[in-house]
């Protein structure tokens, strides 16, 4: 980690110190149980004998302010696990803490900063004039089962950010004012893309007209663009017998995640969790030939998985999962041009949504952890084999990529694709991956040229991943303002009065028979309302009509942001097919 990376954790983690002296000073009953430094902050978990909420962290942040200048600094103390029990034994958090980390004779280490003392691992800073008192917040409470188990008690969790500089600070909480602004679940609501139903279950997103045409044309732009590498949809049920995910390892790996269906039979079936088992089973229905290959299965279909409760949000953690997935079946020496293949159809996918650039857009080509080999299916060789051929095709296709250790599938090397949204954050959305070792468990074969029994090498492919988690993300990137060609409304017809709607009438169906995904606002309400609404559903156009338009037969058309112009149905429809290649 960077020096200065290194030197902002450890305040982090120094405060996360500094929350839990002051909540002991404030509510003397509490147990500490864990508080760790985070990506942009700290938190701590407490079993508070009261109830904790947002209201109050004020007083809690202004006693933290209160201690800080009387710590000087933190003092490591060695001590034995008898030592340790009989300071921090009474707290049940603390102590089980304490019997999972000591180990025969070994030291434990506690830190004390003023009268606080903490059964701690270390990474505090070495002044505490590092703290900046003006560079952090506390910023919410939520629910924590201890170790993340939900058999556990239920913790309170106070989570607070921290940066280097009150301008640093600054910057972060007007992002995240910026991001509650553009936060899907609100723009999901307000352009009705997609609701939520208690009597459907959390999780389980259904969406609206609107919103399933979203979904539509993110689908069809994908296949659109992949139709030329010779791409075949195929269709596959939604429950599996439990035995399929047993020869593919999924079940290891999904196991508690797992939708049991119960039915007539003893047969035990479960809501498929991945499609790779079942289009494996479509490529085994039938003998394969070397000439046969590659074979490339491709469909959108919906997976579930019985994810946490607390887990759950909007559409970015669901448990009914779509996905664009698609499988490439290949020899060896087909690998290299199936994967360059693909890195094409994602470069011109993102390209169209102005994401794929060197600013935007980055390439994690994700291998084996050199530490950890026995994690990992499959023999080494074939492993060397398949990531040196993902670095070379990364090289080739001038790819932005790092190559990062322990990221690697469990079955195999991947290229994973990080893009930045509006926000600055980071997303992985699409992926490459290579797998060696399902096929074998299968027994997959095809016969090569020479009469000889061989398997294929399996290519795992996605687009935009979960489709309900990237439209998550291009909803909040856009801020709901999607591009002309994503837009569920491109434009709306705006008459003035009730004397235009007869030439609004002919506008609106002229549009709509040229393919236009246009409505009519006929309404009678002031052209300012009408304007207003056109605007807060962040149409990209919309069509004033009034006396001069009916008379010269034009339109005045008007965007999003920019200036009006008036123009003849030709010319906008010149500058409307323009728009669509964007």
């Amino acid at each position: 980690m960077p020096k200065d990376n290194k030197k902002l954790e450890h305040i982090r983690h120094s405060l996360a110190h500094l929350l839990a002296a002051a909540v002991i000073e404030l509510y003397p009953k509490a147990k500490q149980a864990y508080g760790p430094a985070t990506e942009n902050g700290f938190y701590y978990d407490f079993e508070f004998d009261t109830k904790i909420t947002d209201s109050d962290l004020p007083k809690i942040e202004k006693r933290m302010r209160k201690i800080l200048p009387t710590w000087k600094s933190f003092k490591k103390d060695s001590v034995s696990k008898i030592d340790a029990l009989k300071e921090f034994g009474s707290n049940i958090y603390k102590a089980e803490l304490i019997e999972e980390k000591s180990g025969e004779g070994e030291k434990l280490s506690v830190y004390q900063s003023g009268e606080y003392r903490d059964f701690c691992k270390g990474g505090h800073v070495d002044d505490i004039k590092d703290i900046n008192p003006d560079a952090f917040k506390l910023s919410h409470v939520a629910g924590a089962y201890w170790r993340g188990d939900e058999n556990n008690t239920m913790l309170t969790r106070i989570y607070g950010v921290a940066f280097g500089t009150k301008a640093e600070l600054n910057e972060y909480l007007e992002m995240q004012e910026e991001a509650k602004r553009r936060d899907h679940r609100k723009l999901g609501r307000e352009l009705d893309l997609f609701t939520f139903s208690n009597l459907v279950g959390s999780g389980l997103p259904m969406f609206t007209p609107k919103g399933t045409l979203l979904r539509n044309l993110v689908i069809e732009k994908i296949y659109s663009i992949q139709k030329k590498y010779g791409y075949e949809q195929v269709w596959i049920p939604h429950i599996a017998k439990r035995a399929l995910y047993e020869t593919s390892g999924h079940l290891d790996k999904f196991g508690d995640e797992l939708f049991k269906v119960q039915g007539k039979s003893k047969t035990e079936f479960v809501m498929k969790p991945m499609n790779c088992p079942h289009h494996i089973q479509i490529y085994a229905s039938r003998p394969r030939s070397y000439k046969d290959l590659p074979i490339r299965y491709v469909e959108v279909t919906t997976n579930y998985r019985d994810e946490q409760p607390g887990e759950l949000l909007g559409l970015s953690r669901v448990r009914s999962i779509t996905q664009d997935d698609g499988h490439v079946f290949c020899t060896e020496d087909q690998v290299e041009d199936e994967v360059k293949n693909i890195v094409d159809v994602i470069r011109s996918f993102y390209k169209k949504l102005g994401m794929f650039t060197n600013d935007t857009c980055w390439v994690s080509l994700s291998v084996r952890d050199p530490e950890t080999p026995d994690v990992y299916l499959g023999d080494k060789k074939i492993w060397d084999t398949s990531e040196k051929i993902l670095e070379k095709v990364a090289k080739a296709e001038k790819l932005n990529y790092r190559k990062i250790p322990g990221e690697a599938s469990f079955y195999g090397p991947k290229l994973d694709f990080m893009f930045k949204d509006a926000l600055g954050r980071e997303w992985q959305l699409a992926t490459i991956q290579l797998d060696l070792n399902m096929p074998g468990r299968f027994g997959l074969e095809y016969t090569d040229n020479k009469g000889k029994k061989k398997t294929p090498v399996m290519i795992h492919r996605a687009i935009a991943g979960s489709l309900e988690r990237f439209l998550s993300v291009l909803i909040e990137h856009f801020n709901g303002e999607f591009p002309y060609w994503l837009s569920p409304v491109q434009v709306k017809v705006l008459p003035i009065a009730k004397a235009h709607n007869k030439y609004a009438t002919i506008v609106f169906e002229t549009l709509r028979e040229n393919g236009v995904r246009v409505e009519l606002d006929d309404e009678n309400k002031t052209l300012g309302k009408k304007i207003r609404k056109a605007k807060l559903e962040k149409v990209p156009f919309f069509l004033v009509i009034g006396d001069e338009e009916v008379k010269n037969e034009q339109v005045t058309l008007e965007k999003r942001k920019g200036n009006a112009e008036k123009m003849s149905l030709d010319d906008l429809f010149s500058k409307l097919e323009k728009e669509s290649l964007l």
